[in-house]
């Protein structure tokens, strides 16, 4: 903000508020820096040397005599004032805290109070505030009416220093269309907020037009009685009035022989000051404020590179952790590792599900499940015949380790119990025999079962058919008597038997169960706690089976005695 001022040439006005036909060059102080940076911190510093030091009596609070308890009477261990018989005695003194204490930290007369300010520092701000008061728009914008003002900075002849009656200097301000400003001053009269209402500074206002003379002819008792208008003599510019609260922009009215003398005292780029010892005004940073009109100008353009087109975008930083490209970046092989991860883990994957469909494989092949019989009105009996063909039942495969003994038992019942294959004919009658029951019953009993269409039980959809009644030996009731109903832990249709299943060494019984015959055909049973209720999982695991024809009873036998051995 240098060349601010365009006009090299200042009009004179007389004190009609009339062009006097005379013009003065402008000063070089008007084009100056303007740094408002410099003028608040030059105000600010000049502000603190106004201030009277003051300080409170360093024996307030302490003008009585006190004491501490000390401890073990539970109170404070503040000191307390001596006596009895009022009540100031034991009450606390001296600490901030308490009342009638002195305050806390104490102010001092030896605070630092004022400031010293660099006197070249003070010049700029003070040619800075110059320069800032001949620009009619920073004018304004410090809030002064200076619409109808003829010219900025405004210059008026000498004459007007010989006034000294305040209507002579009311009728020069409404002449030169100042009056306004003035107005102002009075529309914004008011009440000091704070302490300053009790110390003869109950008012506050905006404030007026700054006069500058060059010589006091009574020019001051002329204007002194006017509100918000300042007086100063150009000898003497104080930043103070020329830049109130640190912004610049003052509204200035010149005499004629004080705007000659700018140039004496501050001088120009050419010229030290004739009036300052050694001075000359700051240099400007820029000769010319228009930006950009400086960059659009061809000698800057020759010279700067084309634009650049390409646009560099930030990048977000990818955790290799989670993000399989930034782990590629730092690692390739990465993706072989987790290719071969995958590769491994889907293999153990297959191998689980084989194995759990393994054990899922059901006891009865398909191939070798009975056929379903087309249901008869009259019971089937089945009576024993001759034995045509001798089945040999071989022992399981245990998995657990078998001492000599129990091996030697196995093969013993392997070898005694076989099974005959037999006829059926229209009416079949089936008989099974092993190798010692039989001698030991002469006339064995035959069980008939009634044929009773299935409900479901407890609700479930469950369903089971059986065959027509068949007549079987109470030997072969243990293998008849298993659970008929799939999935079903608690239907049996029956479960009697007490016969020895091996006659060799350490022989196995099954304990017999209280049966209570339902009449859809199915047992509901309790076991005893003696019993093998609690193989009862693995019993139904290798039995579940249906009553269909003979080749079901040769296979419930051959896993009876699997079920014997395991028992």
């Amino acid at each position: 903000m240098s060349k601010v001022v365009a006009r090299p040439l200042i009009t004179v006005y007389n004190e009609k508020a009339e062009a006097s036909g005379s013009s003065i060059q402008l000063p070089a102080i008007f084009r100056a820096p303007i740094r408002p940076d410099i003028v608040s911190f030059v105000q600010q510093q000049m502000s603190m040397n106004r201030r009277h030091p003051y300080c409170v009596s360093e024996k307030a609070g302490h003008q009585t005599s006190a004491e501490s308890w000390g401890t073990g009477r539970a109170v404070a261990r503040i000191p307390r004032v001596r006596g009895g018989g009022t009540h100031r005695s034991g009450q606390g003194a001296y600490g901030n805290m308490c009342r009638g204490g002195r305050m806390f930290a104490p102010t001092k007369i030896w605070r630092r109070w004022h400031r010293k300010i660099n006197v070249n520092q003070k010049r700029y701000a003070l040619c800075s505030a110059v320069a800032a008061s001949g620009i009619p728009s920073l004018v304004m914008s410090k809030g002064h009416l200076i619409n109808d003002v003829p010219e900025m900075p405004l210059v008026v002849s000498d004459k007007v220093q010989e006034y000294n009656k305040t209507k002579q200097a009311v009728v020069l301000l409404r002449r030169l269309r100042a009056w306004t400003d003035v107005q102002k001053v009075y529309k914004t009269r008011r009440f000091r907020a704070g302490k300053g209402k009790m110390r003869n500074r109950r008012r506050t206002s905006k404030l007026g037009p700054l006069i500058i003379y060059g010589k006091d002819q009574g020019l001051t008792k002329a204007f002194r009685n006017i509100p918000g208008i300042s007086l100063i003599s150009v000898n003497k510019l104080n930043l103070m009035k020329l830049a109130p609260g640190g912004h610049v922009g003052r509204f200035c009215i010149w005499t004629e022989s004080a705007f000659q003398r700018l140039n004496a005292l501050y001088g120009t780029w050419r010229q030290k000051s004739k009036l300052k010892s050694d001075y000359n005004l700051p240099q400007p940073i820029l000769t010319g404020t228009d930006l950009s009109r400086l960059l659009k100008s061809d000698e800057i353009q020759k010279v700067i590179r084309r634009p650049r087109q390409m646009v560099r975008r930030a990048s977000v930083k990818r955790n290799p952790l989670t993000n399989m490209r930034a782990l590629m970046k730092l690692n390739p092989y990465s993706a072989v590792i987790k290719k071969n991860a995958a590769a491994v883990a889907e293999a153990r994957t297959k191998r689980k599900a084989a194995l759990l469909e393994k054990k899922r494989e059901p006891l009865v092949s398909a191939s070798n499940l009975p056929v379903e019989k087309p249901r008869e009105e009259a019971p089937v009996q089945a009576l024993v015949q001759d034995v045509k063909q001798v089945l040999p039942v071989h022992a399981p495969k245990l998995t657990p380790a078998v001492s000599k003994k129990g091996k030697k038992i196995q093969e013993a019942a392997a070898k005694d119990i076989q099974v005959e294959s037999m006829d059926v004919n229209p009416e079949p009658i089936v008989e099974v025999k092993t190798g010692k029951a039989a001698t030991k019953e002469t006339a064995p009993q035959i069980v008939t079962i009634p044929v009773k269409p299935v409900a479901p039980i407890s609700g479930k959809a469950e369903t089971m058919e059986i065959t027509p009644d068949v007549k079987i030996l109470p030997s072969v009731a243990l293998l008849l008597g298993i659970s008929l109903s799939v999935g079903s832990h608690h239907n049996i249709l029956r479960y009697l038997s007490s016969r020895r299943l091996r006659p060799e060494r350490n022989p196995v019984r099954l304990h017999v169960v209280s049966v209570n015959l339902a009449p859809n055909g199915l047992a509901r049973y309790r076991a005893p706690r003696d019993s093998i209720t609690h193989r009862k999982t693995r019993v139904e695991q290798y039995l579940q089976l249906l009553l269909v024809s003979d080749n079901v009873l040769s296979y419930c036998i051959e896993q009876l005695l699997k079920l014997s051995r395991k028992i």
